[in-house]
């Protein structure tokens, strides 16, 4: 029986480097991979030789590969349905899970469970105030497989907090939930490194 997996990890933990490799490994056993993500992961796209605008998930390291965007009212089973009648999917894998909605990680737990395809969601457990998103939230209560990618902290613990920052290097600690960026925006810290930061910045 497939299993819905879900691999999850602190900024920097390489979950979109890990996320392709898999890809890589299905299809070097010459299996058929749909690549999606959410649109709300918007940093990278690009047009395809028919003119059509199509995401991109790229990590750190440099690796990359073309994926299908899905929007937040997107019926990610259907949409899997069609692309099935034509491409014999043998698995899907989704990076930035943590943006989909709680609807959207049931569509993936039915597919699994339903049409007998493994899915592996890639992402964050966690935003900045260390709060769960949605998705993160739901696909711990229904995966069948939960791992954490570790890393480490800049005093070498444990990374476990996504620690946002602004344009002058500040810990932001109240704003929306999500806020798109990378390296330049966002940093995984222990969560004794980022109260120390937290305390500091409300002057406590």
């Amino acid at each position: 029986m497939a299993k819905l997996y879900y691999k999850f990890g602190a900024m920097g933990s390489s979950k979109t480097a890990q996320a392709l490799m898999t890809k890589f490994n299905y299809e070097e056993k010459s299996k058929r991979v749909w690549l999606i993500k959410p649109s709300t992961d918007n940093r990278d796209y690009c047009v395809d030789g028919n003119g059509k605008t199509v995401g991109v998930v790229r990590s750190r390291i440099g690796l990359l590969s073309e994926a299908e965007i899905i929007s937040s009212e997107d019926n990610i089973r259907a949409i899997f349905i069609k692309r099935n009648l034509d491409a014999n999917i043998d698995v899907i894998i989704c990076d930035e899970c943590q943006f989909l909605s709680e609807k959207q990680v049931e569509d993936l737990k039915n597919i699994c469970d339903e049409l007998d395809v493994p899915v592996l969601c890639f992402g964050l457990r966690v935003d900045f105030q260390t709060k769960m998103f949605p998705g993160s939230k739901r696909l711990f209560e229904i995966a069948d497989s939960i791992s954490e990618i570790k890393s480490i902290c800049r005093c070498g613990r444990k990374a476990t907090v996504n620690a946002r920052f602004d344009d002058d290097g500040n810990i932001i600690t109240e704003g929306d939930q999500i806020c798109i960026g990378g390296n330049d925006r966002y940093e995984g810290m222990c969560y004794k490194c980022y109260r120390a930061l937290y305390k500091e910045r409300l002057g406590f």
